[in-house]
């Protein structure tokens, strides 16, 4: 299958507790690229690109790791665009 991007909005308690680094920790188990930053209305927004599996499996995960900060998980696929060669946060 071919790659996706994916752009996915955490909400909840999701900003001041490490969620972005916890993000980054998780993505190194993955092969997915990509950045995550807070958002300025308190959600926390990763925008992911890789296999559409691997992507639910690397979003599992940080669910997995994250929950207990998680309100709402909302999530928008559209093709990859290639931009990214990695995975980072963006502040």
């Amino acid at each position: 299958m071919a790659a996706q991007r994916r752009v996915v909005r955490f909400r909840g308690n999701v900003q001041g507790v490490g969620f972005r680094h916890t993000t980054l920790m998780v993505a190194r188990a993955f092969d997915v690229t990509g950045t995550v930053r807070n958002a300025p209305d308190g959600a926390v927004e990763a925008v992911i690109e890789g296999e559409p599996a691997e992507i639910d499996a690397f979003v599992d995960a940080i669910g997995e790791h994250m929950g207990g900060y998680i309100r709402d998980v909302d999530q928008r696929r559209t093709a990859a665009t290639g931009e990214f060669h990695d995975f980072n946060v963006r502040f």
